[in-house]
């Protein structure tokens, strides 16, 4: 990519999509996923001319968001909680937001947030563990143990649920 604007202006018309929705699927509420990524992206602007020349600049902003995520928790921590009971409020309108309306969205809501995370940016991004591992600070043993502690719990979760009369999902991958 280019160092001037327009090497950035095609930069982020080609990952802000990508990095907003890993955001709103560990946020659960898509406008502060946008602020999120709007945020991640000014931030790397600003730092462009270095930026340009990393072989992967969407991983920086893919860091800086994480990040926001993380002090966005901690300072929201019981607006997430409201946000997922709204969600399941909001079951029975006419058009359901995709993002908070199913039973998955409303499970991972009620995921610690470091747990939420790994396991976004390993099923949605579908990064590998080391790369995780590298973008959060954290151990790989501590990414699978986190993977592992999410599943279980998104399972019993969702066990909670109206059975379903289809088999287990195909395609899953395992952290191994």
């Amino acid at each position: 990519m280019s160092d001037g604007p327009d090497g950035f202006t095609s930069f982020y018309e080609a990952s802000y999509s990508r990095v907003a929705a890993l955001v709103a699927a560990m946020l659960g509420d898509r406008h502060q996923a946008e602020d999120i990524a709007q945020e991640a992206f000014a931030r790397a602007l600003v730092r462009w001319s270095r930026l340009a020349a990393y072989d992967a600049p969407e991983a920086w902003v893919r860091q800086v968001a994480l990040r926001l995520v993380v002090d966005a928790g901690r300072r929201s921590q019981r607006a997430i909680r409201v946000s997922a009971l709204l969600a399941a409020a909001q079951r029975g309108r006419a058009e359901p937001d995709p993002l908070t309306s199913t039973a998955l969205s409303i499970a991972l809501m009620h995921l610690p947030l470091h747990q939420r995370q790994v396991l976004v940016l390993y099923y949605l991004a579908d990064l590998p563990v080391e790369q995780i591992a590298r973008d959060c600070g954290i151990p790989e043993g501590t990414v699978r143990t986190r993977l592992a502690a999410a599943r279980h719990k998104l399972e019993n979760e969702l066990a909670e649920e109206p059975a379903s009369s289809e088999g287990p999902a195909e395609g899953v991958r395992d952290a191994r």
